[in-house]
Parts: structure tokens; C-alpha cells; sequence
């Protein structure tokens, strides 16, 4: 999909869906848990490494569009710490489509605006897969549009770990700060980066996998039944409209429901009832 080429096709469900779509209050964060290959490959009877290398065509396509649409930051969840214990073939099929996939998008990438960051133990995997990903990482460094990361042998548990362990690095090293939540934030994976203000799942479950866990305290969650392979840009666009459709109130209350309170506390003390 190139960048002179429209969004969605004029007239299409897409279409619609986009053009519902409030650019000035797009999510600045977006992240996802791809699940569902699996599945996606055993429905139509062919092996689960098939689910992988269709997931690789929806994996191109929400990349393409979230630059396209504006967004900032996009997190997909491709590789955790507990998939080791697949079988060793599916781990080398999904580094080698991994590989595969850097190769033949970065000129994409770079044509896109789109900087590319591996984060999690990444370092950790084959030496091979580590050079590729290196490799696509200094070519978009200076890419200035969406920050896309790729979260590979990655563990929400494991990232606090290591965001703990530079914070007693430092203190050892002299660098002394205070130890409060902005601190732990800045030792994460994700430095810099804005909270994700959307964390979608696909095939239902309803569950976070031990994904981004100190990251997505305050995220809005969407889940689908597509399975990840199936999923497009529709499916994102739907994500993003449901996103705007809710109010984020990050604990406290919206206005109106500030005076009503208001309101009802002072009848509250005027009957002598304390309010709760």
C-alpha cells in the first residue's frame, strides 16, 4: 500500500468507518496482542506454522495503516518468554518469518516514515535474528512518523525485573534518584513512550498474557473474535471508534458528575449525613 494510495476504498465499509474516525483524537498509543494463528491454521486442517505466515500479511497491513492514519506509537506482541515452550520447529518458523519479514518490509518502513524498535530480551534469540533486527532498527532510527514495537522474547514480569535491576545498576553507579513511578517508567522498555492508551486482543480471549502490565494500568481494552490472521485495517478502525465512544476518566469523575456530587454532598451535610 503505498502512501499516495487512499486509506480505504472509496464507498467501502472501510470508508465509513474511517471517515467516522476523529484524527484530532486518535489514540497516541496502540498496542496488541496477535493471537489466533494457531487456531486460524488448525480451522482449515493445514499446520500451525501456515497461521504464522498469514499473520505476517495483518502484521503489514495495521503497521501501513496506523502510520497512514496518524498514529504515534504501535506495540504488537509477536514473541513472548513462555512461547519457548512451543515446538522447537513452530520457534524456528516464526524466527525465520521473523527475519524474513525485516528484510523484505524495511524499505516499506523507511517509504512510511515508520521507526522500528525490537524491545523485551530480544538480544537473547539467535544471533542471526539479533543482526536483522539490529540491522532494521539503525536503518529507521531516523524515522520520525510511528514508533512500531516489536515485542520479542518478551515478558511483562521480565520487564519490571530489568527496569529494577538498571535503577540498582545506577544506584551503584552513583546515579541516585529517587525511586517513585516516574523513575520505574523511565527504566522500562518503553522510555519515552506515552502509557498505550488502546490494548487490543484478538481471537476473545480475555486475557493480557503478561503483556505490558505496568504500561497498560489505565488502557482501554478491546477484544475481538477475529483471529489475527483475519485481522485488517476494518477491524482497527472499529477498535478506534470504540475507543472514542468511551469516556477515560483515569479515577476521578467528569465534570457534570463533579457538580452533581457537589450538589449532593452539600444536601447530604445540610441532613447531617457524612458523605461516604
Amino acid at each position: 500500500m503505498a502512501p499516495s494510495e487512499p486509506l480505504a476504498e472509496p464507498g467501502s465499509a472501510e470508508a465509513e468507518l474511517l471517515a467516522r474516525i476523529d484524527r484530532a483524537r486518535l489514540p497516541r498509543h496502540v498496542a496488541i496482542i496477535m493471537d489466533g494463528n494457531g487456531r486460524w491454521a488448525q480451522a482449515r486442517r493445514l499446520p500451525r506454522v501456515e497461521g504464522h505466515r498469514a499473520g505476517v500479511t495483518a502484521v503489514r497491513d495495521t503497521v501501513e495503516t496506523a502510520a497512514r492514519l496518524g498514529l504515534r506509537h504501535l506495540t504488537l506482541y509477536a514473541f513472548s518468554v513462555e512461547n519457548w515452550k512451543r515446538p522447537r520447529a513452530e520457534v524456528w518458523t516464526l524466527m525465520n518469518l521473523l527475519k524474513e519479514y525485516v528484510r523484505r518490509e524495511l524499505e516499506t518502513l523507511i517509504e512510511h516514515d515508520i521507526r522500528f524498535d525490537p524491545i523485551g530480551r530480544w538480544r537473547e534469540l539467535d544471533p542471526s535474528v539479533v543482526t536483522a533486527l539490529e540491522r532494521a532498527r539503525d536503518a529507521t532510527a531516523g524515522c520520525g512518523g510511528l514508533r512500531f514495537n516489536i515485542a520479542l522474547n518478551y515478558s511483562g514480569r521480565c520487564e519490571i525485573v530489568d527496569a529494577c535491576r538498571r535503577i540498582v545498576a545506577d544506584w551503584a553507579a552513583g546515579r541516585r534518584v529517587d525511586i517513585d513511578e516516574a523513575a520505574l517508567s523511565e527504566a522500562l522498555y518503553t522510555a519515552g513512550q506515552p502509557d498505550p492508551d488502546l490494548l487490543i486482543r484478538t481471537s476473545g480471549e480475555l486475557r493480557v498474557s503478561n503483556f505490558l502490565l505496568w504500561q497498560i494500568a489505565y488502557s482501554e481494552i478491546w477484544v475481538t473474535p477475529t483471529l489475527w490472521p483475519d485481522f485488517r485495517r476494518g477491524h482497527l478502525f472499529e477498535a478506534i471508534l470504540e475507543f472514542q465512544r468511551r469516556v477515560r476518566r483515569f479515577g476521578g469523575i467528569e465534570p457534570a458528575e463533579a457538580e452533581t456530587a457537589g450538589t449532593d454532598h452539600a444536601g447530604a451535610g445540610r441532613r447531617g449525613v457524612a458523605d461516604a
